[in-house]
């Protein structure tokens, strides 16, 4: 609880740093990415859904594990949900830039490296919004993905990544559902293996 009250606080105080207004918020959110490049960090759940039970109490990973200055991937590892009861590392966040902002999507992958029924779904901002928080509305792409699949519930996502000198947060929003994980940047740990199919 206390590295969240931390990030609430440092969310707030970034927000009302005088520096952001003279750099673009999405170049300095993009930065302040890429500085962990390399870099992997301990999380968690933090949001309280039962949809996500499974996941509650499971050592979580993330790693900015390889950047270009269009491009961040950023795997997330989490232990225990395997079929196997290993790591589960079918996941990839996927930042990149576009003519008009930012964009967010979900590489999804099998244990053989296989692509998931379902990936490479994702959204692109449609504000700057700031340097510590961006928001990813779902796509058009993606809301054909979903529905064609049967998901015709996630065609209201919205998608958020949080950055700021105490943590990294992402988020999963649409009405009645919120899934958010936080990593702590003060718990580095070692870089795990690649993410399936990397």
């Amino acid at each position: 609880m206390r590295f969240i009250a931390l990030l609430a606080t440092a969310v707030g105080l970034a927000g009302c740093a005088s520096t952001q207004a003279a750099t673009d918020p999405q170049d300095a959110f993009f930065a302040a990415l890429t500085a962990h490049c390399g870099k992997a960090y301990a999380g968690q759940l933090v949001s309280e859904q039962e949809a996500d039970a499974a996941m509650r109490g499971k050592q979580m990973v993330m790693h900015v594990r390889r950047c270009t200055p269009d491009r961040i991937e950023i795997p997330f590892h989490i232990a225990g949900m395997a079929d196997d009861g290993g790591w589960d590392r079918s996941r990839t966040w996927i930042v990149t830039r576009t003519a008009t902002g930012l964009r967010l999507k979900h590489d999804h992958r099998h244990a053989d490296g296989s692509a998931d029924e379902v990936t490479m779904y994702g959204g692109d901002t449609l504000t700057p919004e700031s340097a510590i928080r961006q928001e990813f509305p779902v796509d058009a792409e993606s809301i054909e993905l979903f529905e064609r699949t049967g998901r015709s519930v996630s065609t209201t996502n919205v998608w958020a990544i949080e950055t700021t000198d105490a943590g990294y947060v992402y988020e999963l929003r649409r009405a009645g559902r919120l899934f958010r994980v936080a990593f702590d940047y003060s718990q580095p740990v070692a870089p795990p293996p690649a993410p399936w199919g990397w």
